[in-house]
């Protein structure tokens, strides 16, 4: 009955409250007292490369289209109807040395030819005639001296009259006109020999002008011809581009071309450099490449000569290589012929100069770097800057080697700031292959 009065019911929340008090007191008992926290100095974790001293490759890179090295133009030196045509000559057709690629109809200079002949058999028997009648006009002028002789002798003792005299020394006079003439017409013969054979020359030459041969291997261009059409002597017939060597004249900066000879100023330019070895002198390596998309196709190449001026208005020059032989070095899906007016990239590389610093050319601002010290803290260093190249800088001074650049991007950059290095082994790597020219 106990159980149902109401004042029992309200303290029979008294002990879960009680237990509630002793395990509250039991926790706080056994808590640690809270951490005190020490406040340290901040520090920035940063990429680094230690810079180093390394033999440079200088490298300048220009661009410039595909041309053939030697360009033919076959130009009709006769007249006449073509007869003959190759049966492969056409447009991007590839003939090689010594075909014949058409005929111009040969035979008025054949007739030529025999008229210039017939000529030259003529006056040999022109010139045989001519020594037999030399032949007896002296002997003939020998019987008439010894005749005026005998008369002269006879006049002179008056056994003979001045009239007879007088007819004999005329016929002496005829016969040595007579031969005189037949000299004369020897004379005569050689000039006129040279005559008939330089006509007999230029008909031989106009007969073999009438077969046009390629010159060497080439690829036809600008085909402007038909088979039976007449063509007249000077006219253009069609071109042919050389396939053994092609020619590239890139533009470059002047500035990337200076980086070349950097080291070099005070080598001195004779005569004989400038007369055929100024390939020599300068000691380029050169490359052709060209940009598929996915890949790039590469070619080595001559360093053949220098432009003869400068662009005033993009102060770059025109410097001229070669690649032999680009169809032998064809690769199908991967290095492509180089065809006339493709337009490529020509990558120069010079003497190698050694013990350059290079840094990573981001790592170079407002002329200065930063550099992690000796006791990890940031600090602004000025350099001077030798030339850039593609991704990199080439110190003249400000910094040595082994000390540490940071790479990193700091914002905000206070000297003196606390710095976790972290060495940055990928750009370091990229920095050694730009120094080594590799792109």
């Amino acid at each position: 009955m106990l159980n149902n009065h109401p004042h029992w019911r309200k303290l029979l929340i008294l002990p879960p409250i009680a237990v509630g008090i002793l395990v509250l007191m039991f926790v706080a008992g056994n808590k640690q007292a809270p951490l005190k926290a020490e406040l340290g100095e901040p520090t920035k974790l940063v990429r680094t490369i230690n810079a180093q001293q390394v033999e440079l490759i200088p490298v300048a890179e220009g661009y410039g289209a595909i041309q053939p090295a030697r360009v033919w133009s076959a130009v009709a030196q006769v007249a006449g109807r073509i007869v003959e045509i190759h049966p492969r000559l056409r447009d991007g057709e590839i003939i090689s040395e010594g075909s014949l690629l058409l005929q111009i109809d040969p035979a008025d200079y054949v007739l030529n030819l025999a008229q210039a002949e017939a000529a030259l058999a003529e006056l040999e028997v022109e010139e045989a005639n001519a020594k037999a009648s030399l032949s007896i006009e002296q002997r003939s002028l020998g019987i008439v001296q010894r005749e005026f002789k005998r008369i002269t002798q006879l006049a002179a003792k008056g056994t003979a009259s001045q009239s007879n005299v007088d007819d004999t020394e005329r016929n002496l006079l005829n016969s040595r006109n007579a031969v005189q003439n037949v000299k004369n017409i020897l004379a005569l013969i050689p000039t006129k020999r040279k005559v008939l054979q330089a006509k007999r020359t230029q008909a031989e030459r106009d007969l073999e002008n009438t077969r046009i041969l390629a010159p060497f291997n080439l690829r036809v261009a600008n085909m402007r011809i038909e088979a039976d059409q007449y063509v007249g002597k000077g006219e253009t017939l069609l071109e042919g581009d050389a396939v053994d060597r092609v020619e590239v004249i890139a533009q470059f900066p002047m500035s990337s071309l200076r980086r070349l000879f950097i080291g070099r100023e005070q080598t001195a330019i004779s005569a004989d450099i400038l007369d055929g070895k100024l390939a020599e002198f300068v000691a380029f390596q050169s490359q052709v490449r060209l940009d598929m998309g996915t890949t790039i196709a590469e070619w080595e190449a001559e360093f053949v000569r220098f432009s003869d001026n400068v662009d005033p208005e993009t102060r770059t020059m025109g410097v001229v290589v070669a690649v032999d032989k680009p169809f032998d070095k064809v690769k199908p899906g991967i290095r492509p012929p180089l065809s006339k007016g493709m337009f490529v990239q020509v990558v120069l590389r010079g003497k190698s100069q050694p013990n350059r610093i290079v840094v990573p050319r981001s790592a170079v601002r407002d002329g200065a770097v930063y550099l992690a010290d000796d006791e990890s803290r940031l600090r602004r260093q000025p350099v001077k800057i030798l030339f850039n190249q593609g991704e990199v800088s080439i110190i003249a001074s400000g910094i040595t080697s082994e000390q540490q650049i940071v790479v990193s991007d700091l914002v905000p950059a206070v000297s003196g700031m606390r710095l976790q290095t972290k060495p940055d082994e990928e750009i370091t790597q990229a920095v050694l292959n730009a120094a080594r020219g590799e792109l």
